[in-house]
């Protein structure tokens, strides 16, 4: 269950922007976590509940954006979408894709006092 080490990874991120920005809370945290990512989004939503507690996010919400996966198909010449890695191509069939987005996650905007 990796997506305690990445909670865990948010927190570090949570802690240094509020010693760069000067908040003291967080209330809610919004990630955009990818189709082609490989994090389980319930796993995250523990992962959080748990290694928030008696920090500066104890009790904040998490949201997540969904973000699809895309590939570029090197036979089509285009941007297709796909949901999972090392799928086909949808439009020909081929496996010679380029993923190109989907494979991210990422801190998108955190609510604070």
């Amino acid at each position: 269950m990796h997506e305690m080490s990445l909670c865990e990874g948010v927190l570090q991120i949570l802690e240094e922007s509020s010693a760069s920005q000067g908040f003291s809370k967080v209330k809610r945290v919004w990630l955009e976590i990818g189709e082609l990512s490989g994090v389980e989004k319930e796993a995250m939503r523990f992962g959080f509940d748990v290694v928030m507690k008696e920090t500066l996010a104890d009790g904040a919400k998490l949201e997540i954006i969904d973000v699809p996966g895309e590939a570029w198909c090197m036979p089509c010449s285009k941007q297709v979408k796909v949901a999972a890695r090392f799928d086909a191509c949808p439009d020909c069939g081929s496996y010679q894709l380029q993923v190109t987005g989907g494979d991210e996650m990422r801190v998108k905007e955190l609510e604070v006092e």
